[in-house]
C-alpha cells in the first residue's frame, strides 16, 4: 500500500503544471460568480486601452465581443514582481495522506499547488516571479524572473518539495523570514504560505519577522494554511489517541474532549494576535482551510495584485 501511495503522489505532482492550469481554468470559468470583476479568459493577453495610446495594437475582435477597447500585451511588459515564500517544515506535511488528489491534499501539497496556480496567472500576465523555501535552513532562493525556463525551474522545485517523504523536524521561521526580507531588494508583492505553527519561538519574534517583510515598501499577503477541522477546532472522535508534535517529537495520550476547550481557547488567542499584528503592519491576512477550494486564494491574490499595480 505504501508503494502504491507514493506512486499516486508522484503521478499527481509530476503533472504540477497541468494541475495548476486546471485550477486556474476552473477559476476563470466561474469568475462571473466572483467579487473580482473585470477579469476574463482574455486577461492573460490584454490590457485596457487608454486614450492617447497608439491604436496600432487594439484587438478589434475583442472590441466586437465586448464593445470595449483592449490592446495586446507583449512578453517584455512586466507590471509586477512577486516573491513566493513556502514554509517546508514538518508541520506542513499534516495530515498524513495516503492518496493525494485535488480534493485530498495535506498542507504542503495544497500550498505547492496554490503557488503553481498563482505562478500560472503571473506567467500569463507577463509578471516576474521569485521563490524562497525554508525548513531547518534557507533551502532555496531564486530572484524574480519572467522567462519560460525560469517558470519550469520553479515548477520542478515545487514538485520536488511535494514528493518529499522525510521533512525536517524543526524550523526557526522568524530567522529565515528575516533573511528573505533582506534578499528581496526591489519593491515586490510578497506571498507567504505557512501554518504559523512552529514551536520554541516567542510570538514576538514571528511578528517582528513579518514586519521585516514590509521592508522596501513591499506588499505582503500571508496565507495562513490549516486543516481547520482538526488543527483549529480539534474535532476528533472522543477516543483515547496519541497526539504527536511532529516538530519536537513530544506526544500526549488523551481523550480529545479532555483538552478540546483549552486547545481552542489557546488557538483563538494566537490567531487573534496574529491577525491584529498583521493589521498593525498592514499585512493582508488570509486564513485558508485546505479542505476548501482554491478560489479563495486566487480571488485574494487577484484583488491584491490589482491594488498593488494601481
Amino acid at each position: 500500500m505504501k508503494i502504491q501511495s507514493e506512486l499516486h503522489k508522484a503521478s499527481l505532482f509530476n503533472n504540477l503544471e497541468l494541475l495548476a492550469n486546471q485550477v486556474v481554468e476552473g477559476f476563470i470559468s466561474g469568475i462571473h460568480k466572483s467579487p473580482f470583476h473585470g477579469f476574463s479568459a482574455e486577461f492573460a493577453e490584454h490590457k485596457i486601452y487608454n486614450m492617447g495610446e497608439s491604436t496600432r495594437h487594439i484587438d478589434w475582435k475583442l472590441f466586437a465581443k465586448t464593445d470595449k477597447f483592449y490592446t495586446k500585451r507583449y512578453e517584455e511588459e512586466t507590471n509586477l514582481r512577486c516573491h513566493m515564500i513556502l514554509d517546508n517544515s514538518a508541520s506542513m506535511y499534516y495530515p498524513a495522506i495516503k492518496n493525494m488528489g485535488l480534493d485530498n491534499l495535506n498542507k504542503i501539497g495544497f500550498s505547492v499547488l496554490a503557488i503553481a496556480s498563482l505562478m500560472t496567472i503571473l506567467k500569463k500576465q507577463r509578471d516576474a516571479v521569485g521563490l524562497s523555501i525554508f525548513s531547518d535552513e534557507y533551502n532555496f532562493y531564486t530572484p524574480e524572473k519572467g522567462s519560460e525556463r525560469h517558470h519550469q525551474r520553479l515548477l520542478s522545485k515545487l514538485s520536488e518539495v511535494s514528493l518529499n517523504t522525510t521533512p525536517v523536524k524543526q524550523t526557526e521561521t522568524y530567522k529565515y523570514l528575516h533573511q528573505i526580507a533582506e534578499k528581496v531588494k526591489r519593491r515586490s508583492l510578497i506571498i507567504l504560505f505557512t501554518d504559523m505553527l512552529q514551536t520554541l519561538q516567542p510570538d514576538e519574534q514571528l511578528f517582528e519577522a513579518l514586519r521585516h517583510l514590509k521592508y522596501n515598501k513591499h506588499d505582503v499577503v500571508l496565507f495562513h494554511v490549516l486543516d481547520a477541522k482538526t488543527e483549529q477546532h480539534f474535532d476528533f472522535d472522543n477516543r483515547p489517541k496519541r497526539y504527536l508534535d511532529v516538530e519536537t517529537g513530544q506526544h500526549i495520550d488523551v481523550f480529545s474532549n479532555t483538552i478540546k476547550e483549552a486547545y481552542e481557547e489557546e488557538m483563538t488567542r494566537y490567531f487573534n494576535a496574529l491577525k491584529l499584528n498583521c493589521a498593525k503592519y498592514k499585512i493582508k491576512y488570509v486564513p485558508v482551510d485546505i479542505q476548501e477550494p482554491f478560489a479563495k486564494i486566487l480571488n485574494a491574490f487577484m484583488i491584491e495584485r490589482q491594488r498593488f499595480a494601481a
